[in-house]
């Protein structure tokens, strides 16, 4: 799959899917925050159906 989630995209998903997982296992919020394992994934991966399906790309295009 090709690409659609830029650097600060991905830097944002990264340390929200982090924080969501951190406050789940800390018992702050419910199990609830196990979902951030949806924005750490696209942030790994730099793929995001969502993204995909609307045909929505946060990367930067390089010049012809």
């Amino acid at each position: 799959m090709k690409p659609n989630v830029g650097s600060l995209d991905r830097v944002a998903r990264i340390g929200a899917g982090l924080a969501l997982i951190a406050l789940a296992a800390s018992g702050v919020v419910g199990v609830w925050g196990y979902l951030g394992v949806l924005p750490l994934a696209t942030g790994l991966l730099r793929v995001c159906p969502g993204y995909s399906l609307l045909g929505l790309s946060t990367c930067a295009t390089k010049p012809r």
